[in-house]
């Protein structure tokens, strides 16, 4: 037997919501059994700006390597560090 959906509150703004769904399941509030998946096409990873220190010469044959790719050394960073991690 199903046991009954309890109705979702209205909430004043999005750190209230975000305390509610942190202390209540939402089990207890939808039926993830007719959630369908979905997808965001416009939707773009949250990035952070970070300060990393490099010995110059490491850094100018990173340039090197994407002057040769003709990416940004930026973005050659960030694909070596993706491939890397997927490695292990």
């Amino acid at each position: 037997m199903n046991k009954p959906i309890k109705t979702i509150p209205s909430f004043a703004d999005e750190a209230q919501e975000r305390e509610f769904w942190e202390k209540n399941d939402s089990s207890e509030y939808l039926d993830w059994s007719t959630a369908r998946k979905a997808t965001l096409p416009k939707l773009k990873p949250s990035t952070k700006t970070i300060s990393l220190r490099l010995p110059q010469h490491l850094l100018d044959s990173i340039k090197v390597a994407a002057n040769a790719r003709d990416v940004p050394y930026q973005s050659l960073i960030k694909v070596w560090l993706q491939e890397k991690l997927h490695s292990h």
